[in-house]
């Protein structure tokens, strides 16, 4: 039976990266990010969104993520209703694609919010991927168009490390990104070693 590897970390801490080694390295990947941006668009989905948040959000049935985002990150009863039609559709879209995938040992299932959302706990290991917070901040600051108080507060509003790493089988410290690249054939390894034990 298929193995399923959660892979999280904090906004900036590069697990889209390590999803990619996973990738390179023959690993099925899903981005749970991917997901929802696909779900969002599916006709159950926007009918959902426009009753919980109005039609504003919309310009010609085409959601405005960036005010989506904007609410919900500063509003956090908003963002429970919002994960509440989003995660049981991506749920089921991650559920499509894993039948689509039986034949792999294991595939990566990469979310950032693992936990919050409860989806560790359908996962059989659990990598969290770290870098140190100075570093997390330069990381959104070069990739997003927003300003460091914006990405201090969606970090806010994630699990901390600690509390990620406590619940984790392995960790990636993701700064050096040779080491980090070592880091996921090692593990690899470890789970080759168990999938054949089992």
């Amino acid at each position: 039976m298929t193995k399923i590897i959660g892979l999280t970390g904090g906004i900036g801490s590069g697990k889209t990266t390590i999803a990619g080694y996973f990738k390179e390295m023959g690993v099925p990947v899903y981005i749970a990010d991917d997901g929802a941006r696909n779900v969002m668009q599916s006709d159950h989905v926007i009918k959902e969104l426009k009753q919980v948040f109005g039609e504003k959000l919309f310009e010609n049935n085409i959601l405005n993520r960036a005010k989506l985002a904007e609410i919900v990150f500063n509003d956090s009863d908003k963002l429970a209703k919002l994960n509440a039609i989003v995660h049981p559709a991506v749920k089921q879209d991650f559920e499509f694609w894993l039948k689509q995938h039986n034949k792999s040992p294991y595939v990566i299932y990469e979310a950032a919010i693992l936990f919050e959302s409860g989806r560790y706990n359908d996962c059989d290991y659990i990598i969290t991927v770290t870098a140190p917070e100075e570093v997390r901040i330069e990381r959104v600051l070069k990739r997003d168009n927003t300003t460091r108080e914006q990405v201090l507060s969606r970090m806010q509003m994630q699990w901390k490390d600690e509390d990620r790493i406590s619940r984790s089988n392995f960790v990636i410290n993701n700064v050096n990104l040779k080491i980090a690249k070592e880091e996921v054939v090692k593990i690899l390894k470890i789970l080759n070693i168990k999938q054949n034990q089992s």
